[in-house]
C-alpha cells in the first residue's frame, strides 16, 4: 500500500516526507496508537482512528494497540479544563477488558499486538522518572493550549498532569514507534514523543493526526460526559435512533469519519446535498444502517431502520420486544415513569410531561400531575424511541 493510501483521512501528519522515506525501505514499519481506559465504553469517536489503525495493519505493518493502564491512573489532561478524577485499578482493569471486546468491532485483533504501558511505567525507578521530566520544561507545557488556557484563567493545575505527556511520550521510546496515531487534540503529546526519541537516539516517529468527530450536538467532539455520543455498544435500536438527530450539515463528516466512505463518495454526497439531490433524512438512514451494521448485524440495522421509521415517521406505536412493567402502586403518571427507568425522580418526570414528551397510548399527557386512569394494559412512552408496556396490577 502506497504513502498516499495509507496517509488518507488523516488531517495531520509530522511529516509525510519522512514517512514516505521510511515506508521506502521496505521493512514493516512500527505502528503505535495509545488509548486510556478511563470508562467502560467507546463511542464512534474512537472508532475514527482506530480503522486507520487498522489499515496499518492489513497492509502488513507491524501494529501495537497500547492500552494505557498506567496513564489511566493519572487522567488525560488532553482538551480538559479541570483536573480528571482519578480512576481506582479496579475500574481501569474492568474498563481495559470492555476496550479489547469493543475495539474488536473495528480491529483484526489477530494482526495487532497490544500492550499495556504499565509493562514499562511501573518499572520506572524515581532516578529514571525525575531524567525523563528533566527532558521537558514547563513552558513547553504550557505551550498546550488546554494547559495554557487554565494557567492563564487561574484555574488549577495539578503537577501529576504534567506527567501524562511524559508517560505517553516514554510509550514511543519503549516499543520504539515508526508511526503514531492519534486525534487532533493529541498532537502536543505526539510530538513529545518524537523529541524523546531523539533523546534516547532513536529515529524519530511520525505522528499522524485524525480528525475529531463532532457529536450529535453539532458543536462540540463527540463524548460521553457531554452526552452527544453514540456507544459502540449501545442497541442497535438506539444507535439507530441517535444517529438520525445528527445535524444535517454534519451528514458528510459522518459518512467519511463514522461510515468510513471515501474522499471521493463523500465530496459528490456533500455536492449532492447542497443542491438538492441528495434528501438528507435518506442520507441519514443510508448512514446509520451502514454504521449499525459494522456495530451489530445487516439483521439488526434493517430491524433498527423500520422501527425507527414505524414510531418515529409514521408514529406508529410499536407492538412486538416491548419490555413491560406492572403499574403497582403508582397512582400518577410522573410515578409510573421513574418506575420504567424514564426518569431518575418524580421531579424529573414532570418536568418531562411539562416538555410534552410523554404520551400513553399514543396520546400526549400535558398535566405534570396527572393521575394514571388506564385499566388496562397501556404502552407509555417518552420521546420517539422510548417505550414500556405498562400491566394493570396482578395482570401476570
Amino acid at each position: 500500500m502506497s504513502a498516499a493510501e495509507l496517509l488518507d483521512g488523516f488531517d495531520h501528519v509530522e511529516t509525510v516526507a519522512e514517512f514516505t522515506e521510511r515506508l521506502k525501505t521496505g521493512r514493516p514499519l512500527r505502528v503505535k496508537l495509545g488509548i486510556d481506559p478511563t470508562s467502560p465504553d467507546l463511542h464512534l469517536g474512537f472508532m475514527v482512528v482506530l480503522h486507520q489503525l487498522d489499515r496499518f495493519a492489513r497492509a502488513g505493518h507491524r501494529v501495537t494497540l497500547i492500552i494505557g493502564d498506567f496513564t489511566a491512573r493519572i487522567g488525560d489532561p488532553s482538551g480538559r479544563n479541570v483536573t480528571r478524577p482519578q480512576l481506582s485499578r479496579e475500574e481501569i482493569e474492568a474498563n481495559m477488558q470492555s476496550y479489547r471486546e469493543q475495539a474488536g468491532k473495528i480491529l483484526d485483533l489477530e494482526r495487532i499486538e497490544v500492550r499495556y504501558n504499565s509493562e514499562w511505567l511501573d518499572s520506572l525507578s524515581q532516578s529514571d522518572l525525575v531524567k525523563l521530566l528533566a527532558k521537558t520544561t514547563v513552558a513547553q507545557m504550557l505551550e498546550r493550549n488546554d494547559f495554557r488556557q487554565r494557567y492563564e484563567s487561574g484555574v488549577a493545575i495539578s503537577l501529576h498532569e504534567f506527567l501524562y505527556p511524559v508517560a505517553q511520550a516514554y510509550d514511543s521510546v519503549a516499543i520504539e514507534a515508526d508511526v503514531e496515531l492519534g486525534g487532533t487534540d493529541q498532537l502536543f503529546n505526539l510530538l513529545l514523543g518524537r523529541q524523546y526519541q531523539r533523546e534516547f537516539g532513536q529515529p524519530p516517529q511520525i505522528c499522524a493526526t485524525v480528525p475529531l468527530l463532532v457529536g450529535l450536538d453539532g458543536e462540540k467532539k463527540m463524548s460521553k460526559s457531554l452526552g452527544n455520543y453514540v456507544g459502540v455498544s449501545e442497541p442497535a435500536r438506539e444507535q439507530f435512533g441517535k444517529l438520525m438527530k445528527m445535524p444535517d450539515e454534519l451528514i458528510p463528516a459522518y459518512a467519511r469519519l463514522a461510515a468510513f466512505r471515501s474522499r471521493f463518495e463523500v465530496e459528490r454526497l456533500a455536492v449532492d446535498l447542497a443542491a438538492g439531490r441528495a434528501k438528507p433524512m435518506e442520507e441519514k438512514k443510508r448512514l446509520a444502517e451502514v454504521i449499525v451494521t459494522r456495530y451489530h448485524s445487516a439483521a439488526d440495522a434493517k430491524a433498527a431502520r423500520e422501527y425507527f421509521e414505524r414510531t418515529v415517521q409514521r408514529r406508529e406505536l410499536p407492538s412486538e420486544n416491548l419490555s413491560e412493567i406492572e403499574l403497582g402502586a403508582c397512582k400518577r403518571v410522573a410515578e409510573v415513569l421513574v418506575k420504567a427507568g424514564f426518569a431518575e425522580s418524580r421531579r424529573a418526570a414532570e418536568r418531562l410531561i411539562s416538555g410534552k414528551a410523554v404520551k400513553i397510548d399514543g396520546e400526549a399527557v400535558s398535566d405534570p400531575n396527572a393521575p394514571w386512569t388506564v385499566n388496562g394494559p397501556a404502552v407509555l412512552s417518552v420521546g420517539a424511541r422510548r417505550f414500556v408496556r405498562v400491566l394493570p396490577p396482578n395482570a401476570h
